[in-house]
Parts: C-alpha cells; sequence; structure tokens
C-alpha cells in the first residue's frame, strides 16, 4: 500500500459534527469519510490524479456517482 501523508486540518465545530454523523450513517471514520469526499469531488471536477482503471481509487458505494 502506498504511503499515506499526514495533515492538520481545522473544521468549524458544526462541519465537524456534519461529517461525523454522515460517516456514522455510512459506516465510515471520520477520516475515511473525508477522504471518500475529496476523492468524489476531485472526480466529479475532472481532476482524479488516478486513472480510472486503478484497483486504488475507491469503488463508490453510492450507485448514482459513477466511477
Amino acid at each position: 500500500m502506498a504511503e499515506r501523508k499526514t495533515f492538520l486540518l481545522r473544521l468549524d465545530p458544526a462541519t465537524h459534527d456534519a461529517l461525523e454523523r454522515w460517516a456514522a450513517v455510512e459506516l465510515r471514520s471520520l477520516n475515511a469519510q473525508i477522504e471518500y469526499l475529496l476523492r468524489r469531488a476531485l472526480q466529479e471536477a475532472g481532476r482524479t490524479p488516478w486513472p480510472a482503471s486503478v484497483s486504488s481509487a475507491p469503488a463508490s458505494p453510492n450507485p448514482q456517482i459513477e466511477d
């Protein structure tokens, strides 16, 4: 597995709480939820740093979002 980078992210409490609740509903950790949302945003913006065929790109658990 590729090495992962660590960085500090400051969020206002309301955003943090909303993300935490959303992560719990989707059975993810808060960190995994944030990473999922960032990857999805990159994909929707056409800025994915990986080719679509790379298996390390996360599969979307939401069937409405195409990989």
